[in-house]
């Protein structure tokens, strides 16, 4: 069980990623500018959940693949997995330290400057299906960083557009 549990789905709909997105987009705002800096649990938690399980352990991620996107009138859009999970591990990254920074050091606009990263990055992924962490995981395959055998059918999409 543990292992169908830490798996991260491949693909992955577009759809349901640029919905997440756009949650993370409204915590973002509501940290940012409602002075809500208690979303930065959910919001780090969230990330993390879904950089272990994808939707699996995500309360956000769960609302938007068993409500949201089936009551659309949307196709799903088949994507590959590990850019968008490289993505996630990126607004893990982001969030955890923001909440380090807000909670454990008292460092609130440092916290803010890197959700105002995250704010961007996520309305760039919900707004026009643009992930900067599919970009990143895309150079990092055509210089070798990460190896081809890491997402098959990402090969052709380390040269071409990663959408």
């Amino acid at each position: 069980m543990v292992s169908t549990l830490f798996r991260f789905p491949n693909p992955v709909n577009e759809v349901s990623a640029r919905l997440v997105a756009g949650g993370v987009v409204l915590m973002a705002l509501g940290a940012l500018l409602g002075g809500q800096m208690w979303l930065l649990v959910p919001l780090a938690y969230g990330f993390v959940a879904r950089v272990l399980t994808g939707p699996t352990l995500s309360p956000l991620g769960q609302l938007v693949t068993r409500v949201v996107t089936p009551r659309l009138d949307v196709a799903p859009k088949p994507v590959p997995g590990p850019p968008k999970r490289f993505a996630q591990g990126i607004g893990a990254a982001i969030s955890v330290t923001a909440l380090i920074l807000h909670v454990g050091l008292g460092l609130t606009g440092a916290a803010q400057s890197l959700l105002a990263i995250l704010l961007v990055a996520a309305t760039l992924e919900s707004v026009f299906a643009y992930c900067i962490g599919c970009r990143v995981f895309a150079l990092l395959m055509r210089w070798g960083v990460i190896p081809a055998s890491v997402c098959e059918s990402c090969n052709n999409l380390a040269v071409a557009d990663t959408r």
